[in-house]
């Protein structure tokens, strides 16, 4: 449905009342052929690519609060695929072709924003990372540009590049593809698109339980009544380890808090998303003018959605030694969202060592970017009961092989 800006305008001060609702809120049925834990970006993409890609519509999406509201709403809204090894580079740049056509696709505008994401290096030792980072990206077919400091400059003049700043800056990398998408929008357009396949989405509905016969999953306790189905799937963010605990096994998971803030808006300033690899920060500007930015993990496990004093200091800190023309800005907002970390910093997808039951988890702080990519090779694996050759090696055996894909120690930093 299309509106001229003065029916906008009317709806708005009406309250929205004429405004019809963009998915159903279904009541939850007894059975289904597939259930979906989680009803975050993630779930709800995965909960489209069942009924699209695969043609199984009697789908449930079980969301323990409300669309959206946990991580993917708790983000930093960063798209890329700048990653060193091939296989997270296969991964992840999927998503990323996925995010370039998904507002036709869902006929749902997600505010895709290229504006790329520089990477700057403040020492020899970091720049010389880089480069050994650029040319396995360039080798693995991604689009990345080794800078010089001035080419830095030219793109980032508002830096400091004063000669006695504790960080000076020494070139960097970019990827011109990278950028931002509307964390919320992503999450509405899959679920509307998902509704009008058919999915029910059901909403304030908590797993409780799970129904195991055999060592195959077949139903699970929620809060609003049992529920059976011939797949589930797990993708809870934060609480899939939790939620893994109930149904038998262990994941290799700690969950931690990560935070996030917005500043006051200003007019645009900065063009491209930014990130500092010796403070760990990273900023970009969004359409409303705030900065938002954020750095790296609260490094205790934890399950609080807002972080701690200390880490906030230490991002603001850092932010304003990259860019100290920000020092009078206020900061209006902060928050955290919990992310599953495993043990090689690198995602956990497909089936679990328990049957009927496949996993989309251990995205740390790469989930959003990721969306489109955990939803699609989700949904394969309920489908097919098997692997997607690009998610194959990150099935949950590589902890029991030692197959491991540490992007952490490959990229030089953690997100």
């Amino acid at each position: 449905m299309r509106y001229s800006s003065l029916s906008l305008l009317r709806q708005g001060l009406a309250g929205h009342e004429g405004w019809p609702q963009a998915w159903r809120s279904p009541d939850l049925k007894p059975s289904y052929d597939a259930v979906v834990i989680g009803g975050g970006g993630h779930g709800l993409a995965c909960a489209y690519y069942l009924a699209k890609v695969h043609g199984i519509r009697r789908v449930a999406v079980l969301e323990r609060g409300w669309i959206g509201g946990g991580n993917t709403g708790r983000n930093t809204t960063i798209v890329r695929s700048n990653y060193f090894f091939p296989e997270s580079v296969a991964l992840f740049d999927f998503a990323l072709r996925q995010y370039e056509q998904l507002s036709e696709e869902l006929n749902y505008n997600i505010m895709l924003s290229q504006r790329g994401i520089m990477n700057i290096g403040h020492s020899d030792h970091q720049m010389e990372m880089m480069a050994r980072n650029v040319n396995a990206m360039l080798v693995n077919g991604i689009d990345v540009e080794l800078l010089d400091a001035q080419q830095v400059r030219s793109e980032l003049p508002m830096a400091n590049f004063s000669p006695d700043a504790r960080y000076p800056i020494m070139g960097g990398f970019t990827q011109r593809r990278g950028g931002v998408a509307r964390h919320d929008a992503v999450a509405w357009g899959y679920a509307r698109a998902a509704d009008a396949l058919g999915v029910d989405i059901v909403q304030n509905c908590e797993v409780r339980d799970f129904r195991i016969e055999g060592g195959r999953v077949v139903g699970l306790e929620t809060s609003l009544g049992p529920v059976s189905a011939g797949a589930f799937g797990l993708s809870a963010s934060g609480h899939n380890g939790v939620l893994a605990k109930k149904a038998g096994f262990r994941l290799p998971l700690t969950s931690y808090a990560l935070q996030a803030m917005v500043s006051e808006p200003i007019k645009p300033v900065l063009d491209t998303v930014a990130m500092s690899w010796a403070t760990g920060m990273y900023v970009s500007q969004s359409d409303k003018g705030e900065l938002v930015f954020g750095a790296g993990l609260d490094l205790y496990p934890s399950y609080a959605q807002r972080g701690n004093l200390p880490v906030t200091q230490g991002v603001v800190a850092g932010m304003l030694e990259i860019f100290p023309l920000f020092r009078g800005l206020r900061m209006l907002r902060q928050w955290a969202g919990i992310v599953d970390v495993p043990w090689d910093y690198s995602p956990i997808l497909g089936p679990s060592p328990v049957g009927n039951l496949h996993l989309n988890t251990g995205w740390g702080t790469g989930g959003f970017k990721a969306t489109p990519a955990g939803g699609y090779f989700l949904a394969h694996s309920m489908a097919t009961g098997g692997h997607h050759p690009i998610s194959a090696p990150f099935d949950i055996s590589r902890f029991h092989t030692g197959a491991f894909i540490d992007e952490a120690a490959g990229a030089g930093i953690s997100h």
